[in-house]
């Protein structure tokens, strides 16, 4: 496996123009290039992750699947038990309760904006005209030591309570290697509303040709985050369509087999 050197800066001429001449485009078509290449990318059918994150000392083992047709589940296994995540099958939306272990389905508010995200897969970034997403960019700033273009996202609008909002994302592009080392976006609701969400990407290395990012911290920005560590990827796995059925449709369509 192969970590991704800074000397790739310089393996095209977009990357050894002066940086003011930079557009957002530049730095996006530089990205996917140093990342493998739009081509590769776009024969990525799924992602399965093995992951450990960090919660107050303890490291929790993680199992995270995405599909490009939206579905995606995160697999935690906490304390002998299986507990399932934001599990999307397509069309529903659900999660184990920690406390009842009881499988919940999501708001229809809440399944809704998680289609939206559903349409990202493997990157926000990818065709992101055709889906009617704008880019721009900001301006350079430092971010951890590191001098870094911030782009501006813009996605569809989300609904939060009952309202439509806008969808904004700042992601912060090494300015030597040209990936993300960190993306901030404003929390919309919850304990949390108002404050500003910070995800970190660290140690991209090499999978069947791309790069992804093996280390991340997830939190909120200004405050010690949760970080976590990938162990492997695994592209184009084979996952059984039940892993993400709601668990009362799965029992009955059980007892209807067996009449």
């Amino acid at each position: 496996m192969k970590t991704l050197k800074l000397c790739i800066a310089v393996l095209t001429l977009a990357f050894v123009t002066p940086t003011q001449g930079q557009t957002a485009d530049e730095i996006i078509n530089s990205y996917f290039e140093n990342i493998g290449g739009l081509e590769k990318i776009k024969t990525v059918l799924g992602v399965k992750m093995i992951a450990k994150v960090n919660q107050q000392g303890m490291e929790i083992p993680l199992e995270i699947v995405q599909l490009k047709d939206g579905r995606q589940m995160t697999l935690i296994n906490f304390q002998g038990k299986e507990i399932k995540q934001g599990v999307f099958d397509g069309e529903t939306l659900w999660s184990h309760n920690f406390m009842t272990m009881k499988a919940e389905k999501s708001d229809a508010e809440a399944t809704s904006n998680f289609k939206l995200n559903a349409n990202d897969f493997p990157d926000s970034f990818l065709d992101y005209k055709n889906k009617g997403y704008t880019v721009e960019l900001i301006g350079k700033e430092t971010i951890d030591g590191a001098e870094t273009f911030k782009i501006k996202l813009i996605k569809e609008p989300v609904t939060v309570d009952g309202k439509e909002e806008e969808d904004i994302s700042f992601y912060f592009f090494d300015s030597e290697n040209f990936v993300p080392i960190a993306v901030q976006t404003e929390v919309k609701s919850g304990p949390g509303k108002g404050m500003t969400s910070e995800v970190t990407f660290s140690d991209y290395q090499e999978v069947d040709g791309i790069y992804f990012p093996f280390s991340m911290t997830q939190g909120v920005k200004g405050q010690p985050g949760s970080p976590l560590t990938i162990e492997s990827i695994v592209l184009n796995p084979e996952v059984e369509e039940s892993a993400f059925a709601f668990p009362d449709e799965m029992e009955t369509e059980t007892e209807t087999e067996k009449k």
